[in-house]
């Protein structure tokens, strides 16, 4: 009971901050997602290499993630700031083989792909949240819309998904992806779409967007799948260093990467699909 407690605490603080966060302004949301991106970083950078713990080229990774968060959060309110952010943002990428030369670690490559696989896999797709703030067919500048929804549709499918799957997985045992995560079904899977589908609907019919109903829908569909991926893909890295959690830092959740697994994949697919619809 007390572990329930505890987890509903931290995930109604997580959702108030994240949703505070964006309907404040771009400030605020690149203070909270610049956060999130320095320390999902670290985290990634700790569990990929855990032989080496907290290192100085983790902190440089994680450092630099920030650094390509505020140029994408900055451009277009200040873009020659940007472009300094930016600037140093290639400095600090150019410094990392630097560090790693006096590391003595035996293995130089291994930090190299890791740092790599660190601004891929998680600077990058927080840097492309806010093109989806400009997605918006009703005004000019910021729209916290589309971000929004786009957590919103990751939330009622992980959660869609669950109830079904647990619900009727007696009657309908097959399974998603057994070697990667084999709690997931195709029914659960099948079911959380259906739930997304309809909050695409209640988003059509009251966030003031200008997008029509296909629109909305296709939008869900693409965090529906690309979410459900981004799921799979880190159960798979867990899987592979036989861990559970990525951390501990949210009791009752895990790690940062276990609540924004999805999310890393769903940003880049919905801002590609979003270029393609307007």
């Amino acid at each position: 009971m007390r572990n329930f407690i505890l987890r509903t605490i931290v995930g109604v603080a997580y959702v108030a901050l994240l949703t505070g966060s964006l309907l404040l302004g771009p400030v605020t949301a690149f203070l909270f997602f610049g956060a999130v991106t320095w320390a999902t970083t670290m985290e990634f950078c700790m569990v990929a290499n855990r032989h080496a713990g907290l290192s100085t080229l983790g902190l440089l990774t994680a450092t630099a993630s920030l650094v390509l968060v505020a140029f994408s959060w900055l451009w277009g309110m200040d873009n020659e700031l940007s472009l300094r952010w930016l600037a140093l943002y290639g400095l600090m990428l150019l410094a990392m083989p630097v560090v790693g030369l006096y590391r003595h670690t035996g293995h130089p490559l291994q930090d190299w792909m890791g740092m790599l696989a660190a601004q891929v896999y998680v600077a990058l797709p927080f840097a492309l949240l806010p093109l989806l703030t400009v997605f918006d067919g009703e005004h000019c500048g910021y729209g916290w819309e589309l971000p929004m929804a786009l957590f919103v549709f990751i939330w009622v499918n992980d959660t869609g998904a669950y109830l079904v799957g647990s619900s009727l997985h007696r009657l309908f045992p097959w399974r998603l992806f057994p070697s990667v995560s084999p709690g997931k079904s195709w029914v659960g899977c099948v079911g959380g779409g259906i739930a997304t589908l309809l909050a695409s609907v209640a988003c059509w019919t009251w966030i003031p967007a200008g997008h029509g109903l296909p629109v909305w829908l296709g939008f869900a569909l693409v965090v529906v799948v690309a979410g459900t991926w981004g799921d799979l893909v880190e159960s798979q890295m867990k899987r592979q260093l036989g861990i559970k959690d990525s951390s501990h830092i949210l009791p009752g959740h895990g790690g940062l990467l276990d609540r924004f697994d999805s999310t890393l994949l769903a940003i880049p697919a919905s801002v590609i699909y979003f270029t393609l619809a307007s």
